[in-house]
């Protein structure tokens, strides 16, 4: 099993972008769940969402402790919350910032930094991350096709604006894919 913890900030779309990993993970013909932990909930708080995904049935209910990746939506979430925390080694971080980071990262982590902010406002004109930073993950993971992304999509999202939110996937991914 695989799984993923995603970070963010209310109002970022980190549920929604669980939800499109986890039905994109099930059209590649996985298992997977997909599920939000909320604190405060209120727009700009810290959130986190969850994915899971395996070629067995999942039984497994709980929150992730020891993800294989973390997507953080918002740098300045690692000022504030221990986002590496049980972050396995092996594992995959995508950051979005356009900045250099100097944190310490965990040992035997890649970390991938990416404008995903920059991404979304030029493809969908509002600064809202997550499909951006899904397309990263679908080419840093190996885990979803980008074709399963771009189905998924189309079924949240319709007309117009799912074609910018695929662009921005697609984008992303070329970025990442470039960047290897």
């Amino acid at each position: 099993m695989r799984e993923l913890r995603i970070h963010g900030r209310g109002g970022q779309g980190s549920v929604t972008a669980a939800e499109l990993i986890a039905v994109a993970a099930f059209e590649g013909g996985m298992f997977a769940q997909a599920f939000p932990a909320f604190g405060v909930e209120r727009r700009g708080a810290p959130v986190q969402a969850f994915v899971r995904f395996d070629n067995q049935k999942i039984r497994l209910r709980s929150q992730i402790y020891e993800p294989d990746y973390i997507i953080v939506q918002d740098s300045t979430l690692i000022r504030d919350v221990n986002v590496f925390q049980g972050l396995k080694e092996g594992g995959i971080a995508i950051i979005n910032t356009e900045k250099a980071l100097t944190y310490p990262f965990p040992k035997g982590v890649k970390v991938i930094t990416i404008d995903a902010t920059s991404i979304a406002l030029k493809t969908l004109g509002v600064p809202i991350t997550n499909t951006s930073l899904m397309g990263a993950f679908a080419a840093a993971s190996g885990e979803i096709k980008l074709e399963a992304l771009e189905d998924a999509v189309r079924r949240r999202f319709r007309g117009d604006l799912a074609d910018k939110n695929i662009a921005a996937a697609k984008e992303a991914y070329r970025f990442v894919k470039e960047a290897s």
